[in-house]
């Protein structure tokens, strides 16, 4: 099982419409994706680590796949789509990771 997190820094200024990412864009991206996107979750942001710090990232979804091949697979036919739908709800340049699930 992998991960595939999509992460979006917090940069002072920045924009990010949570009701647009769940309502709009996180639907079509699971839409897109099909069978092959086994669970998502999405994260928001509410402090860094010491008081009164903002968050490390405002928000973060997080999509699991079988196998790195699953998801390319899922992904690559309609990867032109799902980035282009980003500044409809951003200004921010999401930063991608793809873990292995261990636990």
């Amino acid at each position: 099982m992998i991960k595939v997190s999509v992460l979006y820094p917090h940069d002072h200024g920045a924009t990010f419409d949570m009701g647009y990412y769940l309502d709009k864009h996180i639907p079509m991206v699971k839409q897109k994706l099909g069978a092959a996107c086994k669970g998502v979750s999405v994260d928001r942001g509410r402090a860094g680590g010491a008081p009164g710090a903002p968050p490390a990232f405002v928000a973060m979804a997080h999509l699991l796949f079988e196998s790195a091949e699953a998801f390319q697979a899922a992904f690559a036919p309609h990867a032109k789509q799902i980035m282009a739908d980003i500044p409809n709800y951003t200004s921010i340049k999401p930063v991608i990771q793809v873990s292995d699930v261990k636990l």
